[in-house]
């Protein structure tokens, strides 16, 4: 019978403390949450490989490094409203519910949300709601929000997402330029974004969230 509780721990002692991540929160979820349970059956094995989770159409659950990176950039506080793009079946919700007030989990494919919205009180995320709907639109009714993650890959990103940020609030995105990504945090202040580089990783665009190529005569 394979250890999870033994892969989580060498996952942390070899794919989040040596990227610089020691934060109390964020090392205390990744230890806590079981990543396996939050990936179809068959590649539970493959769960603390420590690459991006295929989830297939260009859907993955993000490699331990990129996101324990993402949230060490964020520094997400217990008071705080997290809106969580592309959440699929909710780890990086799950995780992110250890460090904030609340989460919303967005996910546009069904049968992941309706997993999602099973397996998350099952392991104890109560703070986290499911948002079942496009991800580029968010969860608009569910904002402002201070903190916004997007759980994969964009060339673009849509203006409905940074509206639904609070003045003052953080978004981390990680930007594709062909096969460099680029993480990026932007801050919105009176109302407009400025970002700042966070590091580098990788993962596939999102769907929706590609680069609109404009066309001329």
């Amino acid at each position: 019978m394979t250890d999870y509780a033994a892969r989580r721990t060498m996952m942390v002692d070899t794919q989040v403390r040596p990227s610089d991540v020691t934060k109390f929160p964020i090392i205390n979820a990744m230890l806590s949450v079981p990543r396996e349970a939050f990936v179809p059956d068959h590649l539970r094995e493959a769960a603390y490989m420590g690459d991006n989770v295929d989830l297939g159409g260009n859907r993955v659950v993000l490699d331990p490094r990129t996101l324990a990176k993402i949230l060490d950039s964020l520094d997400i506080r217990q008071d705080e409203l997290v809106l969580d793009i592309g959440s699929a079946l909710g780890y990086s919700a799950a995780v992110i519910a250890h460090m904030a007030q609340a989460v919303v989990a967005v996910e546009e494919d069904a049968e992941m949300a309706g997993e999602a919205q099973s397996l998350l009180p099952e392991l104890g995320a109560d703070n986290v709601a499911v948002h079942e709907g496009p991800l580029t639109e968010g969860a608009a009714e569910h904002g402002p929000f201070d903190v916004i993650v997007v759980e994969g890959a964009v060339a673009h990103l849509p203006e409905t997402l940074t509206d639904q940020l609070k003045d003052g609030g953080r978004i981390a995105c990680l930007f594709m330029e062909g096969t460099l990504g680029a993480v990026r945090i932007g801050y919105k202040i009176d109302g407009r974004m400025t970002w700042r580089f966070a590091f580098n990783a990788g993962a596939p665009v999102l769907p929706g969230f590609e680069r609109h190529t404009a066309f001329t005569l």
